[in-house]
């Protein structure tokens, strides 16, 4: 990539971040508003809807993709159900940011948003693996696919509840992709990754680490949903084996925090979907430790992943499992870590 093509694509990054900053501050104007309860951090009515932002200055930037970056674009049926499936992950987020929707209701407009984009033949065809080689999974990648895109939306939902925590996670996973993407060819995930990080920088300001405005599901949703679909779009990229593990590493603290929390509370007999304060991130704010620490130790852990990828890139085929594996380590001694916490400050083993 030439220094001129550098230069265009940051230019457009910085018009973009520009125009989410004027989307937010009009959502800040707009005021539809978080009020406080009790599984909620903040403690004052506080805008939301910010993600509005980012995901106009996405579609924006798209529209421009397709015209001007063919090189950048997907076929055609993949790209338009990619961008389908988004914009109606996003038009009902922000409705039931709007209305505060049921469980149901939100999810079936996800697995609605899922069947368009496996519907386009966005999935996941076979594996490449060490020692063996490519193995083709037929239509079992169907079925994984859509339950990879419900999982990682919703983790990223989930996740949401400090400020800057998703959004900050998001914009470094886009920047490490991007990155990867660019050197081994995958130009529609690095156009994409810097369109998503550059709606992002015009949101974050607003919201890390004092905010004026939150996301909104139709910021977290529709992050989590292109996280998702990048991982598939990823895993496709020629010469790197495993590269569909590239976007997990990167979200292993997201992940991790989400399935952990999900399969302790089933094992507890609880109903899963019951809104709550029990993830780790919430322990770990809830026993002591400033919504900004908890932030940027989230923060840490999608960097250390994506450094973690970097060196996975690099490895030959027989050692990437292992590395890997890797990002699950800081996960362990943070699990240790809040435990520890919520049993000094009275929260309990799980608070």
């Amino acid at each position: 990539m030439t220094t001129a093509a550098i230069l265009r694509h940051l230019g457009l990054a910085v018009l973009l971040a520009l125009f989410s900053a004027g989307i937010v501050r009009a959502m800040i104007a707009v005021r539809v508003m978080d009020t406080p309860e009790a599984r909620k951090a903040h403690d004052r009515p506080t805008p939301k809807g910010g993600g509005v932002g980012i995901v106009l200055a996405f579609l924006v930037g798209i529209a421009i993709l397709y015209r001007f970056a063919e090189f950048a674009r997907l076929a055609d049926p993949y790209f338009r159900g990619v961008i389908g499936a988004s914009v109606a992950i996003a038009v009902v987020a922000f409705l039931d940011d709007l209305y505060d929707w049921p469980f149901t209701v939100k999810l079936g407009a996800q697995v609605l948003a899922a069947a368009v984009a496996v519907g386009s033949g966005l999935y996941v065809q076979d594996y490449r693996l060490p020692y063996i080689g490519a193995v083709p999974i037929g239509w079992l990648g169907i079925p994984i696919t859509a339950i990879w895109l419900l999982f990682a939306t919703n983790a990223m939902n989930f996740i949401d509840g400090l400020n800057g925590l998703a959004s900050g996670v998001c914009a470094i996973a886009c920047l490490f992709v991007a990155g990867i993407a660019a050197t081994h060819g995958g130009w529609f995930a690095y156009a994409t990754c810097g369109l998503l990080a550059a709606g992002i920088a015009g949101f974050l300001p607003f919201n890390f680490p004092k905010a004026r405005i939150f996301m909104g599901d139709v910021g977290s949703q529709f992050c989590g949903f292109m996280l998702a679909v990048l991982a598939v779009v990823v895993g496709r990229i020629e010469g790197v084996s495993l590269s569909f593990m590239l976007v997990p590493m990167i979200l292993a603290g997201v992940l991790y925090d989400v399935g952990f929390t999900l399969v302790r509370r089933a094992m507890a007999g609880e109903n899963v979907t019951r809104p709550h304060r029990g993830h780790l991130y919430q322990i770990a704010h809830r026993s002591g430790m400033s919504p900004a620490a908890v932030t940027m130790v989230h923060w840490g852990f999608a960097i250390f992943g994506g450094l973690c990828c970097l060196l996975f890139v690099a490895q030959p085929r027989a050692l990437k499992p292992a590395v890997a594996l890797l990002p699950l380590l800081p996960q362990l001694v943070w699990t240790w870590y809040v435990v520890r916490r919520a049993r000094a400050t009275g929260l309990g083993r799980w608070g």
